[in-house]
């Protein structure tokens, strides 16, 4: 069993983090461009350093990794914590309430504890491995639609969508075409943590960093959903990509992609 001390840290920082994202939320804000439509703000880099001082005060052994500042690229051996400031940046510098703070405790390159919280609606979501996922102390469990065209889907695009347009909505396009709807709503964890909740039946995305999805993707697995990378191959947060599901719809949503993609080499 993990020390207790690890999950309570966790909720600790994201609920701080959320606190801290909404006092300064609407407000003026100095915002930088990290790509030509990759935002950071203040606010992103505060709650980052913030984190980072309160991890070296209680486990100064522990590795980093995290948007802002950077840290372990590739997984370390031992406890690295992933984390993610902000998730939905973009959505924060325009007034736009769909952010949160994504924090997941990996060892040896395995999440074991996930929090995650949305400070708009309240929401805090947790997980450790083996022992279930839950919505502020409720337990999680993922829906149980059973095809695509009864399914709710989600997924978000990438930084460099001008350059691959076409391939990006192309999907996007091949799944509103199977399935009953299809959202994009700026923030992958909180993605993640709606197919966790059953509120979505599926999530894929491409080109992720771990901390978009590290926490996410043990969060759903311990609602009872399935998550794999967009190849089928077995979930890894470095690998930049996700397919989380419920289960049911899995392998329909692998043939999409598949088909998609074959199509598209042609």
């Amino acid at each position: 069993m993990p020390n207790p001390l690890f999950l309570t840290t966790a909720v600790e920082a994201v609920v701080r983090a959320g606190d801290m994202q909404m006092a300064q939320f609407g407000r003026q804000l100095q915002v930088d461009k990290k790509g030509v439509i990759d935002l950071v703000t203040e606010v992103d880099v505060a709650v980052e350093r913030m984190f980072r001082a309160l991890i070296a005060e209680r486990f100064p052994d522990h590795h980093i990794l995290a948007e802002e500042l950077g840290g372990a690229a590739a997984a370390p051996d031992g406890a690295c914590w992933v984390f993610d400031p902000l998730d939905g940046t973009t959505n924060y510098a325009h007034g736009l309430p769909i952010f949160c703070a994504s924090l997941a405790l990996e060892i040896d390159g395995v999440a074991e504890i996930a929090a995650i919280y949305d400070p708009n609606r309240r929401e805090l979501f947790t997980a450790e491995r083996g022992g279930g996922a839950f919505l502020n102390g409720a337990p999680l469990r993922t829906s149980d639609a059973r095809v695509l065209i009864d399914a709710m889907l989600v997924t978000g695009f990438p930084y460099d969508v001008h350059t691959r347009v076409n391939e990006v909505v192309g999907l996007f396009g091949a799944f509103v075409g199977q399935a009953r709807a299809v959202r994009r709503l700026g923030s992958a964890a909180i993605d993640l943590c709606w197919v966790a909740a059953g509120r979505m039946d599926g999530f894929w995305e491409g080109d992720l960093k771990a901390w978009d999805i590290a926490a996410g993707g043990l969060i759903v697995a311990e609602a009872g959903g399935r998550v794999t990378g967009t190849d089928g191959a077995p979930f890894a947060s470095r690998a930049g990509h996700v397919l989380a599901s419920n289960g049911y719809v899995h392998d329909e949503m692998l043939r999409v992609i598949r088909d998609f993609r074959a199509q598209s080499s042609r």
